[in-house]
C-alpha cells in the first residue's frame, strides 16, 4: 500500500497528464482529423469536435498500448530500470501541456508529439537517465520522412482526381478498397487477450489454420473489395454524396488513429509510477481509459478553433484534395501505431493538406502561415526539453 504522501504526488502526476491529455484532444488529435472534412464542407465544426472525441477514445483503448508504453519506458536509458520519477513526470507533462495550450490558444498547432518528447526526454536527461540513441533513429526518420511521403502522397492522389485522364467513378471505389487492406492488417486489442492485439487477417489465420501468407492476402483483397464496392455502389447513385460519405469515413479513420497514438502523449510517463515499487498498481486498460477521457473532453471543449485553423487557414479545400490529404494520413498514423512511435498528427495533416492544394496551385496555400508552423514545431521540441531540464534541475538543486 503506498504511504499517502506518494499518493499525493501521484494524484499531482495524474492531474498533469490530465491536463495534457486535454490539450491534445483540444489541439492535435481533435482538431487535425476532420480539419479537411470542415474545409471541404462535408460536416459542420462543432459536429466534427463531439465525433472525434468518441472515436479519439475508442482509439486510446483499442490501439494506445504501444505508443504509451514506448513514451513510459523507451525515450530515456536508466541504469536501474523504470522510467521518470513522479516529481520528472510531473515537470514534463506541465511544460509540455503548457506549449501546446498556448498554441492552441494563439491558433498555431503544436506538434504534440514533438512537445511531450522533448520535455520528457529533458526531465529524464536531467535526472542522470542516458539518451536511448537506438529510440531517437527510429523517432527522426518518421518524422522528418512524413513531409516527403505524406505531401507526395496527397499530391499524387489529389492530381489523379483532379485528372479527366481517369473517371472518379473508377478511381475513389479504388482508393476504398486500399483502405480497406489496411484495415484488414490493422491491429485492435480487442481481437486478443493478454495486453496483446491482432488484426482482422490475424484472426482468419488462428480460425483457418491454414497457409498463414496466403490467408493474409486472401482476407485483405476480400476486404478491399468489400470496401471498393461498397463506395462504387454509393457514387453511381449520387457522386457528391459518396464523396462526402467516403471524406466523413476516412475523417473517422483518423480520429481513431490519432487516439490510439497520442494518448500515449498523456499517460505514457504515468507508467513507471504506476507499479509495485509504488504500490499503486493499475492495469494499462485503466491508464488508456483516463487518457481517452482527457482527450474526448478536450476533443469537446477546445479543438473547434484549431479545425477552423487548419480547415480555413492552410488551404482552400475541396472534397478532392480532401480525400488525397486524409488517406496518407491514416496510413502514416497506423504505421507509428504499429511501430510504437509518438507521431505529430498536425504534422501528418498539414502535410497532406500541403500537398493536395499544391496539386490545384501554390497559391491556394499560404506559405507564411506554413513556415511559422515549422518554426513553431522545431521550437516546441528544443523549447520542451530545455524548458524540462532546466526546471528539474532548478528543483534538484533547491
Amino acid at each position: 500500500m503506498a504511504d499517502p504522501a506518494t499518493i499525493a504526488t501521484l494524484g499531482v502526476a495524474a492531474v498533469a497528464s490530465l491536463f495534457m491529455a486535454w490539450a491534445i484532444g483540444a489541439g492535435s488529435s481533435g482538431s487535425t482529423p476532420f480539419a479537411p472534412a470542415v474545409g471541404a464542407n462535408a460536416i459542420s465544426i462543432m459536429r466534427a469536435g463531439f465525433i472525434v472525441g468518441i472515436l479519439g477514445l475508442l482509439g486510446a483503448l483499442l490501439q494506445g498500448a504501444n505508443v504509451t508504453q514506448a513514451v513510459g519506458g523507451d525515450l530515456v536509458v536508466f541504469a536501474e530500470g523504470g522510467g521518470l520519477s513522479a516529481i520528472a513526470a510531473i515537470i514534463a507533462l506541465l511544460t509540455a501541456a503548457v506549449l501546446v495550450a498556448i498554441g492552441i490558444f494563439a491558433g498555431y498547432p503544436i506538434a504534440t508529439a514533438f512537445t511531450v518528447t522533448g520535455a520528457v526526454v529533458g526531465a529524464g536527461l536531467a535526472m542522470g537517465g542516458a539518451p536511448a540513441f537506438g529510440t531517437y533513429t527510429g523517432i527522426l526518420a518518421l518524422w522528418i520522412a512524413t513531409p516527403f511521403i505524406g505531401g507526395s502522397m496527397s499530391y499524387a492522389t489529389a492530381r489523379i482526381l483532379r485528372s479527366d485522364a481517369y473517371d472518379e467513378r473508377h478511381v475513389v471505389p479504388l482508393l476504398a478498397g486500399l483502405i480497406g487492406a489496411i484495415l484488414a492488417n490493422v491491429e485492435f486489442a480487442i481481437f486478443a487477450a493478454n495486453g496483446e492485439a491482432a488484426s482482422v487477417a490475424d484472426l482468419a489465420i488462428a480460425r483457418l489454420g491454414t497457409h498463414a501468407i496466403a490467408t493474409r492476402v486472401g482476407t485483405t483483397l476480400v476486404l478491399a473489395s468489400i470496401a471498393a464496392l461498397l463506395l462504387y455502389r454509393d457514387l453511381r447513385a449520387d457522386e457528391s454524396a459518396g464523396q462526402r460519405h467516403f471524406l466523413l469515413v476516412l475523417g473517422g479513420l483518423v480520429a481513431f488513429s490519432a487516439g490510439g497514438s497520442q494518448v500515449g502523449l498523456a499517460v505514457g510517463p504515468l507508467l513507471p509510477l504506476l507499479g509495485p515499487e509504488t504500490g499503486l498498481v493499475v492495469p494499462i486498460v485503466g491508464v488508456l481509459a483516463f487518457g481517452g477521457i482527457g482527450l474526448l473532453v478536450g476533443s469537446w471543449t477546445g479543438a473547434p478553433r484549431m479545425i477552423k485553423a487548419l480547415a480555413q487557414d492552410y488551404s482552400s479545400l475541396g472534397p478532392r484534395r480532401s480525400i488525397a490529404a486524409l488517406i496518407p494520413s491514416f496510413a502514416i498514423a497506423q504505421t507509428a501505431v504499429f511501430c510504437g512511435i509518438p507521431v505529430s498528427f498536425n504534422e501528418i495533416i498539414v502535410s497532406g493538406i500541403v500537398g493536395s492544394g499544391a496539386a490545384a496551385g501554390g497559391g491556394e496555400v499560404s506559405g507564411r502561415k506554413m513556415g511559422l508552423t515549422v518554426l513553431a514545431w522545431v521550437g516546441s521540441l528544443v523549447g520542451a526539453f530545455c524548458i524540462a531540464y532546466g526546471i528539474y534541475t532548478a528543483t534538484t538543486m533547491l
